[in-house]
């Protein structure tokens, strides 16, 4: 669009000009200039040479008639006699003419007169000095006029005034100024031209120089008639728009895109197909071709466009997506910006040189195309709409084996992004895979390639880290005519298949050896709170001076590892018992610090870092001291020669855990426990190994392969994540995702109760007073039971289970203050008789005794109300846990 110039200006730094006397233009002008000093100088200079001839013509006269004048008058003519010759010689010479300065000022003021531009010289007040014949027709009178003069000369109109007046300051100031003013000239004031419609108005200020001895400043006025210039330009904006007008309006749609596919404009037509109002495809949906292409159009008209030569036009059939969410079968030929607008220019030259690159489309409606649906090129076409868009790889092979053809999704899938055309497909499939799946490949092209079928598909790894599963299909095509193509693939992505079947499987393993573990943990640890309680009993009875005292610690401390190794069994199939508890991560860091130097040692340099005000996390704090410290341990390990181990808490916000949620996490908030070293790190082929049961990396008989295992189940009972990356050489970080848990009022309240116990000092007196019926099918741990509690004051009934319990109840009359029973029983198990109980009982306290995690019966029991000691235990727990519970 025509863009009205702006009024130019400038400040001379010396405009002085000479100005020559112009006193002499003519008679009929001479009150324009006045008597100026010029004109007087050239008179004074005419008058002066006619009194000195009249006043030598006197003398010699006198001389003549007083007769004394003889010898002087010989001389007198001789100085004539030679002045004559002088002068006839310069007039031959051309050195001397005759006439006046008037002639040379006529033909000066003749040519000002004959310019085409009004010409105006005033003061710098605004009082006229000169003016030609073009500016004194402009206002129409010969008299000597001003400024305000020239704005009724231009028509008056407020445009032109406005004009004047800001040239007229702009001169005061000595600048150089014009501006262009649309005014009506009904003459031919500046020129034959019966209406002038465009002017340019300029000044130009300058100081008067030459022989005047006025310096006052001077200001040049210009008119010139633009009104040519102003048509032309009218003429080509006009043109302009009638050409955009056919651009907007044409039968095909026109975009244009930079090289990643940025829609940079498109016109009306192709808006209207995608039912878009902006045509600048600044729309919130149509923003780039993958917005308004369907499937992965988008990648394969870039990716053709990539592969051929510059000055090759692209050309395929694609699927539109409309705003409405149709589909517009379309035609799309593709060409640089370049060679597009040179051939549309009238100069293939005027973009020999690139213009900033991008593409120029042309998009053509395919729905009126008339071809009988029955025809072999309408299949065709829809053939070619098929391949283009389906969302599985498809690709062509011809007989030499080499790849012919592929749509997008097979390029992005396969090859990167790249087509892989003119490549071998063995080559293209085996580019990453080992030796049985080069063999698979090859042997399965060479049956596709010879016609034969029911070939069995193959799983084929890609990507910079083969983390990513491709499982291809061949079949082979029936050869027609004059095809080269033998054969086809179809390749879909397994990748999410596989790592669920991983994480089935892992589950499966864990859940095997969870029942392996629970079928054998019940009796373990019977057997185990037999052996620990019966060694309490032996150590009562053994001073530390005794020489058997020291084999009873022995067999105590044997039991114990061996309840730990039944724990960590039931842990990393998460059939542990936990003890859940609301938990302030910061503090458990904190009170974990000491231990957690001791277990690293010196070499390790250890950092802890919290975040600030971390939420609540609700698991058991001995097994999550127990998942960090397996942790801290395994970081040691990797650093024999010394490094750092840092362990860091912070609060995980719902929007961050969204990244993580391709890897199987819930959105959510979480608190996060980073556990990172600097050792040798992980090797890529073992990382995905390390949470296995019984997998380690350590030589035999130093390590047990349960650590890490254990450190999973813990975490994945608790709800939560574990994730590991390791870099050979740079290190291995572990991170922890626990839940977030919100407090209620019996959170808060049991919290303040376990800092008030804890800053108690505790009591060593565990005796007590009360009825216990003790219910236990298991003779050994009835026994050491029994004895425990009696020695400790109390009064114990026995039973074997439930049934007998409640025979028990019925002869005491409900007479019984608390019940401690097994879960897992013969005949009634422990929750049912609780339930049996409470009907008579309401009140009545009860402790279960069990193996299996308190979840495992917790559902049995609803709202019932019950304690929980996990076994083995040994006599001090047992008896600490009946006080408790009686004391409540």
């Amino acid at each position: 669009m025509y863009k009205r110039p702006q009024a130019s200006e400038s400040r001379p730094q010396q405009n002085r000009i000479a100005c020559p006397p112009m006193s002499g233009i003519g008679t009929q002008r001479q009150h324009v200039f006045g008597d100026g000093p010029a004109v007087l100088a050239d008179v004074r200079a005419h008058a002066g040479l006619i009194a000195v001839v009249a006043g030598a013509g006197a003398a010699l006269i006198a001389l003549i008639a007083s007769g004394t004048a003889q010898p002087i008058l010989l001389i007198v003519l001789s100085l004539l006699a030679m002045a004559g010759a002088f002068f006839i010689f310069g007039w031959m010479v051309g050195h001397i003419h005759f006439g006046t300065a008037q002639s040379r000022h006529d033909v000066a003021g003749m040519l000002v007169d004959d310019f085409n531009e009004a010409l105006q010289l005033t003061r710098n007040d605004g009082a006229r000095v000169w003016a030609n014949k073009r500016f004194d027709r402009i206002l129409d009178r010969s008299a000597a006029g001003n400024i305000a003069a020239l704005e009724l000369g231009l028509g008056g109109s407020s445009a032109a005034s406005e004009a004047i007046f800001r040239l007229t300051r702009a001169a005061q100031s000595g600048l150089a100024r014009s501006e262009d003013v649309k005014v009506t000239l009904a003459n031919d004031a500046l020129g034959p031209r019966e209406l002038i419609t465009w002017v340019r108005i300029s000044v130009s200020p300058f100081q008067s120089g030459g022989a005047s001895k006025d310096k006052r400043p001077l200001v040049l006025w210009k008119i010139s008639d633009i009104t040519s210039e102003r048509q032309k330009q009218a003429a080509a904006v006009a043109g302009y728009e009638l050409q955009l007008e056919r651009y907007e309006t044409m039968p095909i749609g026109l975009l244009a895109a930079d090289d990643d596919g940025a829609i940079v404009h498109m016109n009306g037509t192709l808006a209207r197909w995608l039912g878009v109002s902006d045509k600048l495809g600044a729309s919130t949906r149509v923003s780039k071709l993958a917005d308004m292409l369907a499937a992965d159009g988008a990648e394969l008209l870039l990716d053709m466009r990539r592969r051929r030569r510059p000055d090759e036009i692209v050309s395929t059939d694609l699927d539109l997506v409309c705003e409405d969410g149709r589909l517009l079968p379309v035609r799309i030929v593709c060409q640089t910006a370049n060679d597009a607008l040179s051939a549309l220019a009238d100069d293939p030259d005027e973009f020999s040189q690139p213009v900033g690159g991008g593409m120029v489309i042309a998009v053509m409606d395919r729905r009126e195309e008339e071809i009988d649906d029955a025809t072999t090129e309408v299949a065709g076409v829809r053939f070619a709409r098929f391949f283009r868009s389906a969302p599985i790889g498809i690709a062509t092979i011809g007989r030499d084996g080499k790849i012919s053809s592929t749509n997008a999704a097979f390029s992005r899938m396969i090859v990167d992004g790249t087509s892989g055309i003119g490549e071998a497909a063995l080559d293209v499939l085996a580019r990453t895979g080992d030796d049985d799946t080069s063999k698979a490949i090859g042997d399965g092209l060479e049956k596709v390639l010879s016609g034969r079928g029911n070939i069995p598909p193959v799983d084929i790894v890609v990507g910079a880290k083969s983390e990513f599963t491709r499982r291809v299909y061949m079949s082979p095509l029936t050869h027609t005519g004059s095809s080269s193509e033998a054969a086809i693939l179809y390749a879909i992505d397994v990748t999410e298949q596989k790592a669920l079947e991983a994480k089935f499987a892992q589950s499966q393993k864990m859940d095997a050896v969870g029942k392996l573990a629970g079928f054998v943990a019940h009796d373990f640890n019977n057997m185990l709170t037999a052996i620990i309680g019966f060694s309490d009993f032996l150590l009562q009875t053994h001073r530390p001076t005794d020489p058997a005292h020291a084999d009873i610690m022995n067999i105590k401390s044997s039991a114990n590892r061996a309840a730990g190794l039944v724990g960590k069994l039931l842990a990393l199939a998460r059939q542990q018992t936990l003890m859940v508890e609301p938990l302030q991560l910061g503090e458990v860091m904190t009170d974990l610090a000491s231990l957690l130097k001791r277990s690293v040692g010196e070499k390790i340099e250890l950092k802890l870092s919290s975040g600030r005000d971390l939420w609540y996390v609700k698991t058991d704090k001995l097994q999550l001291e127990q998942a960090v410290i397996n942790l801290a341990v395994n970081a040691r390990d990797a650093m024999p020669d010394g490094g750092r181990l840092t362990i860091r808490t912070r609060n995980l916000t719902e929007r961050e855990s969204r990244r993580l949620q391709q890897r199987g996490m819930l959105p959510g908030e979480y608190v996060e426990i980073e556990v990172s070293d600097t050792g040798t790190g992980i090797p890529p082929d073992v990382i995905g190994k390390i949470f296995e049961p019984f997998f380690t990396t350590k030589e035999v008989g130093k390590g047990t392969g349960l650590g890490l295992a254990t450190v999973y189940g813990i975490v994945k009972q608790t709800g939560g994540h574990i994730y590991a990356e390791s870099s050979l050489g740079d290190g291995t970080t572990f991170r922890i995702y626990l839940p977030r848990y919100h407090l209620d009022e019996k959170d808060e309240a049991a919290i303040t109760e376990r800092v008030e116990a804890k800053n108690r000092v505790q009591k060593a007196d565990l005796t007590g007073a009360g009825r216990v019926l003790l219910v236990e099918d298991e003779d050994v741990v009835r026994s050491f039971a029994v004895r425990a509690l009696t020695r400790q004051g109390y009064e114990v009934l026995e039973a074997s289970d439930g049934l007998e319990a409640l025979d028990v109840m019925a002869e005491q009359n409900g007479n019984i203050d608390i019940v401690v029973s097994d879960v897992v029983m013969p005949a009634m198990d422990g929750p049912t008789m609780l339930k049996e109980m409470r009907k008579t009982n309401p009140d009545l306290k009860i402790i279960f005794v069990s193996g299996y995690p308190n979840e495992a019966f917790q559902q049995a029991l609803g709202e019932e109300t019950f304690a929980f000691l996990p076994k083995p235990f040994s006599l001090p727990q047992l008896a600490a846990k009946v006080k408790e519970q009686l004391e409540t």
